[in-house]
């Protein structure tokens, strides 16, 4: 495992900015993930950390060596693409020893360490299998093993799972993480799927216009968004606009004038300080909702609801405020009768889970 530094990483294509200063610290045997919609640059980013791009600006440090012009098969690193790559012509074997016979190990060294490979993966006994013989799985268990035969100190993934279907990511994510655990490697992954991020990741990014939107623990990027940006994209969230009227009565809270009337909520920008008077947006998580009143918070809502769906471990609602405003509201393990659409409702919300975000 090793420590990875990005400093000021800017990159360009033609007179367009791709990756703009970005200045990352990921912790040795850490799994961090670089999640944002298409065309924000992860995969770029992805590709200066392997090799495959060379930055306009700044630099990229493996431990304490600069390797920002070291060629990628110099690097110690190895890498899942998303279309797996795997040559069909060959067989199980022959593809996880491909990445060993380029760098002209001996056999007996290349058969023991593909049969290490393959029963990390679980699929031992199907080495002599074509590609063409494995479900979707077993070809990305393939490609897994292949990456890690060549002993990586760093493993880095694009998008590995996009291409399963959805019970075989979910088996996938826990065998990814598994295994770089087990073999105490730095793993840098690529995905735009939030869910994936928020279940895998020690730490993530998440990526803006090839800028660092926001870096954290999953629960601290979920739970304290910075920007409406971070807030929309980790998850569902309910967004109203406002005014600041002035100081809560806890620290680090605000009164702020909606068209739902004053609510409090809290501030979770380090550095932001908004004044009386300033236009700001309030965000809300559907399950921080709860169709009730709370005696304990100030934050209430009333309206009608229009949609009412049943999910099994949630059901989702739908709250027209009086102000015409939608509210989307989540009940983790319903029980009893589902609320029905047309009843008139009072909502609430808890000062933690209203936040207070930038215009």
């Amino acid at each position: 495992m090793v420590a990875i530094h990005l400093n000021n990483l800017t990159k360009r294509f033609a007179a367009t900015p791709v990756l703009e200063h970005i200045n990352l610290q990921i912790k040795p045997g850490e799994m961090f993930f670089l999640l944002g919609p298409s065309g924000c640059g992860k995969t770029t980013l992805l590709r200066h950390i392997a090799g495959f791009y060379t930055p306009d600006e700044g630099s990229v440090w493996f431990g304490g060596q600069d390797v920002t012009r070291v060629p990628p098969h110099q690097r110690g690193t190895a890498m899942m693409f998303q279309s797996y790559a795997l040559w069909p012509h060959l067989t199980v074997a022959e593809n996880v020893a491909f990445g060993l016979e380029e760098r002209r190990l001996p056999r007996r060294e290349i058969e023991s360490r593909v049969a290490e490979a393959l029963s990390v993966v679980h699929l031992s006994g199907l080495g002599e299998r074509r590609i063409q013989q494995l479900s979707g799985g077993q070809q990305q268990r393939v490609a897994l093993a292949r990456a890690l035969v060549v002993r990586p100190q760093c493993l880095l993934l694009d998008e590995p799972l996009s291409n399963l279907d959805a019970q075989l990511r979910l088996e996938m994510r826990s065998e990814i993480r598994r295994v770089c655990k087990d073999f105490d490697l730095t793993a840098v992954y690529v995905t735009h799927d939030q869910e994936e991020a928020l279940s895998m990741a020690d730490r993530l990014a998440v990526m803006a216009a090839g800028r660092l939107a926001q870096v954290g623990t999953p629960e601290e990027v979920y739970r304290h968004p910075i920007s409406r940006m971070v807030a929309g994209f980790i998850g569902e969230t309910n967004l109203l606009q406002g005014d600041v009227l002035g100081p809560g009565d806890r620290p680090g809270t605000l009164i702020v004038q909606t068209l739902s009337g004053p609510l409090t909520a809290r501030l979770t920008h380090p550095s932001w300080r908004p004044k009386a008077g300033e236009a700001v947006w309030l965000s809300v998580r559907p399950e921080a909702i709860r169709l009730e009143a709370l005696a304990e918070s100030p934050n209430h809502f009333s309206g009608e609801l229009v949609e009412a769906m049943y999910l099994g471990a949630t059901a989702q609602y739908r709250l027209r405020l009086d102000n015409g405003l939608v509210l989307a509201i989540a009940e983790p393990n319903p029980s009893g009768t589902l609320r029905s659409a047309g009843q008139t409702r009072v909502a609430a919300t808890a000062i933690d889970d209203l936040i207070v975000l930038p215009e």
